[in-house]
């Protein structure tokens, strides 16, 4: 029995051995080695981030349950779990520091654990059990790191940019109006940190505006790449142990969950 200040827990096992976690996480032994391996910052994965990963683990056992390739029960439960994480509910076990080593794998197992432990419970099990719901062999199922892990990175950038054209547009109208509103007031230009010539105060608002408006537009521009998905590229890039089908059926998941435009990339070894 636990002391009064003690904690319960449970045992799980991985390939480096047992290893006790607090009884009631959602996560599992790999993330608990990750706190361990990496108690750099204390600074946790953002919640877009979270939210990203959630709808490619979603996106990812919606298509498993089409192709047959997950038990439907079992991928029922797993879109349930995901959906979950992405209204935020789990956000608080998500607990792997932002900077791990590899190519975030503690992040993605960090996922996968607290998926399929949710799951285990909605289909009546308990945490840590794994009886029902494994997080490598279900919701992991036809996936690495490698392509999962950009995928989300790539979700992530594009749904906080929406929060971000509508403030550079606020912030190039505020100029313009500036612009507009000191038109008549005269200055001295300067250049080499001297007066120069006169300029009209509005019209150095009108640039500011413009200069706001090209940046927003060129990072428009430059977020079309990150439509492009190497997701269904499993370890390397060349799709190895997916079904044929599996990554157009993922991505257009994914594009409708997420309300994004997305595709899949022409080469994955370079969206990788």
């Amino acid at each position: 029995m636990p002391t009064a200040t003690s904690v319960a827990t449970r045992t799980e096992k991985d390939s480096i051995g047992p290893k006790e976690i607090p009884a009631h996480v959602y996560y599992g032994v790999q993330t608990a080695r990750a706190l361990e391996n990496y108690p750099i910052s204390g600074m946790r994965a953002h919640p877009t981030l979270i939210r990203a990963i959630a709808m490619i683990k979603r996106a990812a056992a919606e298509a498993n349950k089409e192709l047959s390739l997950v038990d439907a029960k079992v991928a029922d439960a797993i879109v349930a779990a995901a959906q979950e994480a992405i209204d935020g509910k789990w956000d608080r076990e998500f607990v792997v520091d932002v900077f791990q080593a590899g190519a975030g794998v503690s992040f993605h197992m960090n996922s996968n654990e607290v998926i399929a432990n949710r799951a285990e419970e909605l289909l009546g099990g308990k945490l840590g059990e794994y009886k029902r719901v494994h997080p490598n062999d279900h919701v992991n199922y036809g996936q690495s790191t490698n392509d999962v892990f950009p995928t989300s990175m790539r979700l992530a950038t594009l749904i906080e940019l929406e929060k971000l054209y509508p403030v550079l547009n606020a912030i190039a109208g505020s100029f313009e109006r500036k612009g507009k509103e000191f038109w008549e007031i005269m200055k001295s230009g300067r250049t080499h940190m001297q007066d120069a010539v006169p300029i009209r105060l509005g019209q150095e608002f009108a640039a500011y505006a413009l200069a706001i408006r090209k940046a927003g537009d060129n990072i428009r521009a430059n977020a079309e790449d990150l439509r492009s998905l190497g997701l269904g590229g499993s370890a390397v890039g060349t799709g190895i142990n997916t079904h044929p089908a599996y990554r157009e059926l993922a991505i257009r998941n994914l594009s409708k969950m997420s309300g994004q435009k997305l595709a899949p990339a022409t080469d994955m070894r370079w969206a990788m």
